[in-house]
């Protein structure tokens, strides 16, 4: 048997040949003449009996050749910004279409646009809405996040748009990008800026009435803010009935954030009552002076000498052991020896 037959793809000629054929699927096609380039490449250098200066030369050819029959790229036309677009409506009389650094409209039903003699006004409405209608008004639509945390944009209808880029592609299509935020989010000042959250002014000391204005002055809503307890032993009064309560603390604090996903929390105290120092380190935790430790602050218990008796239970506690301080020694040891079931010195209606 004589040696090993080497396979045809192995050989010269089937090296020369790949490297001529770059530029011709090159030319036909560029991927497909990329995809001979890189077999060629391989072929030439895996293998292959040549000299060095062979194989190099030779790659600088395939790759000289591949570039050779490459259509030039296509000359990016400059898009019509948004402040071009405004300088020349401003010298054709049309109407400006620069951004708007207001709010955009929570229900997706944004200011109507306003026709101009080329480019509509897009901006307030829902961003699903936008590009439905630049569609239909003849342009290719693209979107981006118009913040600068450049978030991909999946559910449109949960977006609004803010700023517009009108230009005109290779192909001479009309095209329109538009920036979007969030619904319910403010626009930044300029297209990838950060989005100017409202902050948390400084409520302390203010009445939960007070508060509520100031909070929807900057457009918190309401159903988003919520009151508490500065003092873990006290208890809110009906809604309606804790109007007067003071502010001693809140979160977020002063001069952060308020973002569309906050709850903002107000802690609250009785007028009766001061705030207790560093009341956002201890909310929740302070307590208020409870003498009979019923767990009825004595400032609006009507008993606080009485354990058994408080605002709630006036008449004794259900299930309580033992006298209250107003009871008779004679009574309380008659008591306490009979019930036999447990309830021993109850005192109260429900014995």
């Amino acid at each position: 048997m004589g040696p090993p037959r080497t396979p045809w793809w192995r050989t010269g000629r089937a090296r020369a040949g790949f490297v001529l054929a770059v530029p011709v699927l090159g030319f036909l096609n560029a991927f497909l003449g990329f995809l001979m380039l890189v077999a060629a490449l391989f072929l030439l250098w895996w293998g292959n009996a040549w000299p060095k200066r062979w194989k190099a030369t030779a790659t600088v050819a395939a790759v000289f050749l591949f570039g050779a029959v490459l259509p030039p790229a296509p000359q990016d036309k400059a898009s019509d910004t948004v402040v071009e677009a405004d300088a020349k409506a401003r010298n054709s009389g049309g109407p400006v279409t620069s951004p708007s650094p207001k709010g955009t409209a929570e229900d997706g039903q944004g200011p109507e646009p306003t026709a101009g003699p080329e480019i509509p006004d897009y901006r307030g409405l829902r961003l699903d809405k936008a590009r439905k209608r630049a569609q239909a008004d003849g342009f290719t639509a693209g979107d981006h996040d118009a913040s600068d945390q450049g978030d991909g944009i999946w559910m449109r209808s949960n977006w609004s748009v803010c700023f517009q880029r009108a230009g005109t592609s290779p192909r001479g299509t009309r095209t329109i990008d538009f920036g979007a935020v969030r619904t319910g989010s403010p626009c930044p000042m300029r297209d990838g800026g950060p989005i100017p959250w409202p902050k948390m002014p400084d409520l302390i000391g203010a009445t939960w009435t007070t508060a509520q204005k100031k909070l929807a002055a900057l457009d918190v809503p309401a159903d988003r803010t919520y009151a508490d307890t500065i003092y873990g032993n006290d208890t809110l009064p009906d809604e309606g009935e804790y109007d007067a309560w003071k502010v001693c603390a809140h979160d977020p604090g002063r001069g952060e954030p308020i973002t569309n996903s906050s709850w903002v929390r107000l802690w609250l105290s009785a007028p009766e009552n001061d705030c207790p120092a560093q009341a956002r380190e201890v909310a929740g935790s302070a307590q208020l002076p409870d003498r009979d430790d019923d767990g009825d602050p004595d400032y609006h218990d009507p008993f606080p000498g009485d354990r058994n008796r408080n605002s709630t239970f006036p008449d004794g506690v259900p299930g309580s052991s033992g006298d209250s301080d107003d009871s008779g020694g004679s009574g309380g040891s008659s008591s306490g020896s009979s019930g036999g079931g447990g309830w021993g010195g109850c005192r109260s209606r429900w014995c």
